[in-house]
């Protein structure tokens, strides 16, 4: 059987990443203590996935990219489109529960949303879980990683060792990564303060995963037996690692076990690869459904509906639901207007990505 780069499941595993933060951050915003059923996905953070993926595919689309406009046109494509739909709905529904947008901090503030710039600001503490859409922060780190990487590849290309040279990069964030576990381990946390909060908002703790995407996508490791068809053996492996070796779970050590899950990530993609396709059919809404869960989340909230696990079935169909409306009007005449579909889409292209999360 051939091996296609294009031919993958990279779909399907956006959607489970999706899905995955999104059930935990109904637990958490629902006040619903986590069921023994959900305890296995704590093991497959939806970000870092997402991050790998990345770095994957989005090194893969700039070398084929005939020039930076290009390639920033398509990076625009992806996240802004999809973006400013969801700030549209997320703005209604707040009028709708008495949040008013008519005054000079609420336009400095959408006018940043629009640029990527996430925050809440004072007037819309009191909505909801208290942000405004608690998704959106790693569309900040995304857009940093777009403008680091070509860059990196830049100065490869220059000293004309362009593996060596993102090897080298991927050691040295990856060392940045576990010295900020030591000395900041608040990042990401509830007990997260403003410095952890800050330096999370930036590409440097989280540039290592993707990195570790671009390394695999470079010497593609995807043609290898052992990473081919063998995405099976990679997670019941990362599963037994994580249940027999529990101190990998440890904030400095867990950047071993994400590394291990992005080799997995990889394989599952390349393993049983007709399979996104014949459940998709070419639709991928993992971008709206992380988006606007936390828009779903803050009407429940507001509503009073609480600590019930039956909630959850209204946040997963709501989330897919707007998820799938802004693949088939916002998301997809964009990019098929302008020739950019992911590869699971047009052959004649690699697929592009974006990131959104918390």
């Amino acid at each position: 059987m051939e091996k296609s780069f294009r031919i993958n499941n990279f779909d399907l595993i956006r959607i489970f990443a999706a899905l995955q933060v999104l059930i935990f951050h109904t637990f958490d915003h629902l006040q619903i203590p986590t069921p023994d059923w959900a305890v296995p996905l704590l093991y497959f953070p939806g970000v870092p996935i997402f991050y790998t993926i990345s770095g994957y595919l989005i090194s893969a689309s700039f070398e084929r990219s005939s020039d930076l406009r290009h390639y920033f046109r398509n990076r625009f494509l992806r996240i802004f489109p999809g973006l400013w739909a969801c700030l549209i709905v997320t703005i209604g529904v707040a009028s709708f529960f008495g949040f008013d947008f008519f005054n000079k901090t609420a336009l400095i503030w959408l006018l940043g949303q629009m640029g990527g710039i996430i925050y809440t600001p004072d007037f819309l503490t009191n909505f909801g879980f208290g942000s405004y859409n608690g998704s959106l922060w790693t569309i900040c780190v995304e857009m940093q990683f777009y403008f680091v990487l070509p860059v990196v590849y830049f100065l490869g290309r220059k000293t004309k060792n362009l593996n060596y040279l993102i090897i080298g990069a991927f050691l040295v964030f990856f060392v940045i990564a576990f010295v900020a576990k030591i000395y900041f381990p608040g990042i990401g946390t509830s007990s997260e303060v403003r410095l952890e909060k800050l330096l999370r908002y930036t590409y440097f703790p989280h540039f290592y995963l993707f990195l570790a995407g671009v390394v695999m996508q470079r010497f593609q490791i995807y043609k290898s037996r052992w990473i081919y068809g063998k995405g099976i053996y990679w997670v019941v492996g990362f599963i037994l690692i994580k249940i027999l070796f529990p101190a990998l779970s440890a904030p400095s050590l867990s950047l071993f076990s994400l590394l291990y899950l992005s080799v997995c990530t990889i394989s599952v993609a390349y393993s049983g690869v007709g399979l996104s396709k014949k459940l998709l059919q070419g639709n991928d809404i993992s971008y709206g459904v992380y988006i606007y869960h936390g828009l779903i989340l803050n009407i429940l909230v507001s509503l009073g509906l609480l600590a019930n696990i039956n909630y959850l079935w209204i946040v997963i169909f709501g989330a897919c639901l707007l998820g799938y409306l802004s693949w088939i009007f916002v998301e997809k005449p964009f990019l098929l207007k302008k020739g950019a579909l992911p590869a699971t889409h047009v052959p004649a292209k690699l697929a592009d990505i974006t990131v959104s999360g918390d």
